[in-house]
């Protein structure tokens, strides 16, 4: 697993969704700007193992099982769609 080099939120700094989501992009693929792209898998930015990867680290991260009928490419697009996967699977687990 990926595990970010500085643990902010030990540091006292609270971070939201989406910096959490852009954080974990990044260390997936730390060559690409994602908040640059409107589309993570047609900009190229992401493949399929990279979306495996980041399903992996965002169960880890926010404690939540991401159903594999939600593991489709256009579900991964951009971090609104991720925040609406986790989101759904967050609720779905409660």
């Amino acid at each position: 697993m990926i595990h970010f080099a500085a643990n902010r939120k030990q540091k006292g700094i609270e971070m939201n969704m989406e910096d959490k989501i852009y954080e974990i992009l990044s260390n997936i693929r730390p060559e690409y700007n994602f908040r640059e792209s409107s589309d993570f898998i047609e900009d190229g930015f992401l493949d399929s193992f990279d979306v495996v990867t980041l399903v992996a680290e965002l169960e880890d991260t926010f404690e939540v099982v991401i159903d594999g009928l939600d593991i489709l490419p256009e579900k991964f697009a951009t971090v609104d769609a991720i925040i609406e996967v986790v989101e759904k699977n967050r609720d779905y687990d409660s």
